[in-house]
């Protein structure tokens, strides 16, 4: 899920910025707008002084998507209002926590940033690398729902309440309401019925069988059960006996989940070289699901693509 060089969840030290006594500099939490264009009923301006109640404490129940901006920066601006329309779009599938590192150095340091914009991610108080750059609204949105697949693996199915105004705009047409079609399975992805979630998808599919979003939704609530319950010894298993077809396909499911996108990908490939007939059909449409789970526009499941091609002819 990264693009970035940080250091894996847990590796970064957050004991520095625990709220310290006495009240952070008006107040805590106050919704985002005065400073930055981000402005919505999930987003938060952030400080030092209010990381623990507003980020980390927030982060048991919901995932919180924390980026990292400076007024200083165009692609901050950028950023800000997509990751800010999308908080919206999700409805408390997450919160967006924005934070000034030019008046919030320790914050910054605490993550070892170096340029910004940043994002990333609070599961549990602890933070999961996301991406680095003013990416465009199409990218982030597969990144987030990357993360709310790790979440939910996690146990982490809570929504965020509304911690200010719906954003404003006058000139903009009213957001489209949710669609009822997914309501079904999204219910019981928040409730942690994965069951639930994949009988209702199976059931969108057989009414439509084009449904791009009930197909990548049944390919990333799969992965999640698949990996509920992996055997500690399944990496040692893949490398021992590279002809192991289950440890590869679990292997390559772990390393999805965690972010290791290419790594995943690169596993099943050389795994679809490495067999053939019955084996290397199931590979490959192992394959064809971790895509749909990443998503089709995704620059790694273009490359993904080719080289799979290249390895099946």
């Amino acid at each position: 899920m990264s693009q970035s060089n940080f250091s894996r969840p847990g590796a970064i030290d957050l004991s520095g910025l625990r709220k310290p006594a006495g009240a952070a500099p008006g107040g805590p939490g106050a919704p985002a707008g005065a400073a930055g264009a981000a402005a919505g009923a999930y987003v938060l301006n952030v400080t030092e002084a209010n990381f623990q109640a507003d980020v980390i404490e927030r982060s048991l129940q919901a995932p919180v998507v924390v980026e990292l901006w400076s007024p200083r920066s165009q692609g901050s601006n950028a950023l800000g209002a997509v990751l800010a329309q999308l908080s919206t779009e999700y409805d408390g599938k997450f919160l967006l926590a924005r934070i000034d590192v030019d008046a919030n150095p320790q914050v910054a340091q605490a993550f070892g940033v170096q340029s910004v914009p940043v994002v990333i991610a609070i599961l549990r108080g602890q933070p999961v690398p996301l991406f680095q750059g003013a990416l465009g609204e199409p990218e982030v949105r597969q990144y987030l729902d990357q993360l709310l697949t790790v979440a939910v693996a996690n146990g982490i199915t809570g929504r965020a309440e509304p911690v200010g105004p719906p954003a404003g705009d006058a000139d903009s047409a009213e957001e489209p309401p949710p669609n009822p079609r997914y309501e079904n399975a999204e219910n019981a992805v928040a409730a942690g019925d994965l069951d639930g979630a994949i009988a209702a998808y199976e059931e969108l599919l057989k009414e439509t069988p084009a449904d791009a979003e009930a197909k990548s939704g049944l390919a990333r609530v799969q992965l999640v059960k698949r990996t509920q319950d992996v055997p500690a010894d399944v990496r040692t298993r893949a490398a021992d006996n590279p002809a192991d077809v289950e440890a590869q396909l679990l292997v390559a499911d772990v390393d999805l989940m965690g972010g290791h996108v290419d790594d995943a990908f690169a596993r099943l490939i050389s795994t679809v070289q490495a067999t053939s007939g019955d084996e290397r059909n199931t590979v490959r449409l192992h394959l064809l699901e971790l895509f749909e789970v990443v998503g089709a526009d995704d620059d790694r499941v273009v490359k993904a693509r080719r080289r799979l091609m290249s390895a099946l002819f």
